[in-house]
């Protein structure tokens, strides 16, 4: 593959996180504009991102796929065969197809392709809005590690990544991917709970957020268990024991592992389809 300087990247499909990336690659530099171009559904919307962004920005996937040795593959799920179908004419075993279409199998888009065509499988979240976010990856058949690390590459320009096996990306989905909205229903509840002891609202919740922030930092900085972290902060006969008696007891710990596992199994029944 080439090097990342000489890429030439399309984006099919410049929606929410199509966007996000493509902004994050011109921030940081990754790619020139030069080297970018994007698609989008309506010729409106091509004029005014192109303007905003300073990259080509068009309507014609096939014509996109067709100049780019890279090929981020954007759209909903529902719309990747129909988009694979355009785009098959442009197709070569030289480019690479990078598709963070939720729940679709690298071995799908091999077939829909028809060739020997390196499919790389992407699992980001909505953090990445923030460049706070986690992209599961894993590899087809045809990908090479040169290849791999260019698609770790684009996703570090939003986060974090790790790569794994494909049998493990509903998993990724699960825990990652609607993770974000299991901690936000636990910080609405533990700022619930500030107001609920007397704090205003505000303060409530920046003090929710702020400790969930913190206490995240602390497990990925020092490399500690979190039960090591928690037990840390758990004094003899204290506060906090006694808070943790009572997450117990509610059974906070399985209610999460049981979401976790349902969303994960939800997954799996979408890629089934």
């Amino acid at each position: 593959m080439k090097d990342i300087s000489q890429l030439r990247v399309a984006v099919l499909g410049a929606g929410k996180m199509g966007g996000i990336l493509l902004q994050a690659f011109l921030k940081q530099q990754l790619f020139t504009p030069e080297q970018i171009s994007a698609t989008v559904a309506h010729e409106e919307r091509a004029v005014v991102l192109a303007t905003q962004w300073g990259v080509n920005v068009t309507t014609d996937n096939r014509a996109a796929a067709a100049e780019a040795d890279l090929i981020l593959l954007g759209v909903k799920p529902f719309q990747i065969p129909d988009l694979i179908a355009t785009i098959k004419p442009a197709l070569t075993p030289d480019k690479v197809l990078l598709s963070f279409a939720a729940s679709v199998r690298t071995s799908a888009i091999e077939e829909a392709a028809g060739l020997e065509i390196p499919v790389i499988r992407a699992m980001p979240n909505t953090p990445s809005m923030l460049g706070a976010g986690v992209a599961g990856l894993c590899r087809g058949r045809y990908v090479t590690d040169a290849q791999m690390l260019v698609a770790s590459q684009v996703f570090e320009t939003v986060g974090r990544t790790v790569t794994v096996d494909e049998k493990h990306m509903d998993a990724v989905t699960g825990l990652s991917a609607s993770g974000p909205a299991f901690i936000y229903i636990i910080l609405e509840s533990l700022a619930e709970a500030g107001v609920k002891v007397g704090l205003p609202r505000d303060i409530a919740t920046l003090l929710a957020a702020q400790t969930a922030f913190g206490s995240a930092k602390m497990v990925l900085d020092t490399g500690y268990h979190p039960a090591l972290l928690k037990d840390a902060v758990t004094t003899p006969a204290g506060c906090t024991i006694d808070g943790i008696l009572e997450l117990e007891e509610g059974g906070l710990r399985v209610t999460l592992i049981k979401a976790v596992m349902r969303a994960t199994q939800r997954a799996k029944e979408l890629a089934a389809g």
